[in-house]
């Protein structure tokens, strides 16, 4: 069964502009298929990726992964990591496993799906395709000022107010 719903916008040019910069990754190809390391089942692992040209007065970064295609009002945060410090520029394979496997310093936040940690491509079966957006963003505080008991649209709001740039990479999964 698929389910019959218009195609939801791509989030982030409905945010406030602020400068792009570079993201890449070993694992994630913008715009194609994820891995089967990326997905739910068969995996769970967090992708490689590496980030470049953040603006002038970044002092930390939060990484997350967003599906804006769930069937829900709100989407599915898969992944936030929050605070990761300025002098870090790429993330192996992984480091979603858990806050141990992250800068010092660094921490998740609960994801959508009730962990700490990044949670694979887990679609309906028979879905449309889902976007997965993979973002770095660039923020202008040593620390967003929250903790991991706050909710991902508790850092997204901080994030309206700190994020001096965005780094934006996107791969796609069917069930």
């Amino acid at each position: 069964m698929t389910l019959d719903r218009p195609v939801t916008p791509d989030p982030y040019p409905l945010l406030p502009a602020v400068p792009s910069f570079d993201v890449t990754s070993t694992d994630v190809t913008d715009g194609r298929p994820l891995d089967d390391a990326q997905v739910n089942a068969g995996g769970d692992t967090s992708p490689q990726l590496s980030w470049s040209g953040a603006p002038e007065g970044t002092q930390s970064y939060v990484v997350t992964c967003f599906d804006p295609d769930a069937p829900t009002v709100s989407g599915f945060w898969h992944w936030v990591a929050v605070d990761l410090p300025a002098d870090v520029t790429s993330l192996e394979a992984g480091a979603g496993a858990d806050d141990d496997a992250l800068p010092a310093g660094a921490f998740h936040v609960r994801n959508d799906g009730g962990g700490k940690g990044f949670m694979g491509a887990a679609p309906p079966p028979g879905d449309q395709v889902h976007r997965y957006y993979f973002v770095v963003h660039a923020v202008s505080e040593p620390t967003l000022g929250v903790d991991g008991d706050v909710s991902p649209a508790v850092v997204g709001f901080n994030l309206a107010f700190k994020t001096l740039g965005r780094a934006i990479l996107h791969g796609t999964y069917q069930h």
